[in-house]
């Protein structure tokens, strides 16, 4: 069973993070094997104040959090703060390096700029993040249209959303469709695109020159 972290910030856009803690937490439950450990993660211990003004406790903190095989990023309006905050910076850069993959959502890909993840890679945001993003890290590739940009280890998704697209997306990846579909079934998800088209989910292979998304990483 793989374990995800979901980072939870002040402001953090509320389906940004329980969307894909909903696609992981049921992955595989209905047939009784669950295919992920899911908890959240923030900075201190005490609650943190989502957005309209949703209290949430956070599973753990910085310095009690166990491994993770998936970091999950989100955003919101909290995440222009965070990307500025070193604390949140060092975190995600250490817990990026032991992670299996790292799945931005919305402007949480803002943060994974910031922390020097996307240097040289391709992504996706927010359409209000968009040309955020390309002043952060002028080195990536971005998509506009793109719901979920696939580097290999680090996903990033478009806004709010598409933050359970992309959960879907990883579950297929690392279980196959039937699992994916199974999970948007339960979730009455009427899940579209999850296949790699190179527009709508776009997929890098390892030797694929930056802006040249290979076909299709999913079948």
């Amino acid at each position: 069973m793989r374990t995800v972290a979901v980072l939870i910030f002040d402001n953090v856009e509320v389906l940004d993070f329980a969307g894909p803690f909903e696609v992981f937490g049921v992955a595989g439950g209905r047939g009784n094997q669950r295919l992920y450990e899911v908890f959240t993660v923030a900075q201190f211990a005490g609650p943190v104040m989502a957005r309209n003004a949703l209290s949430v406790n956070p599973h753990y903190t910085f310095d009690t959090m166990p491994h993770a095989d998936i970091l999950v990023i989100p955003g919101g309006f909290g995440a222009r703060r965070q990307k500025l905050c070193l604390p949140v910076l060092e975190f995600v850069r250490q817990r990026a390096q032991a992670a299996q993959c790292v799945l931005s959502v919305c402007s949480g890909a803002l943060i994974l700029a910031k922390a020097g993840l996307l240097q040289g890679l391709q992504a996706t945001t927010h359409r209000g993040a968009l040309g955020e993003l390309t002043l952060d890290e002028p080195t990536c590739t971005v998509w506009p249209d793109a719901r979920v940009v696939d580097n290999g280890k680090i996903i990033t998704s478009a806004g709010i959303s598409m933050g359970i697209d992309a959960s879907l997306y990883l579950v297929a990846k690392q279980h196959g469709l039937d699992a994916a579909r199974e999970t948007a079934t339960y979730m009455e998800y009427d899940w579209l695109h999850q296949v790699a088209d190179g527009h709508h989910i776009v997929s890098r292979a390892p030797d694929t020159r930056i802006g040249r998304p290979s076909l299709p990483a999913l079948s």
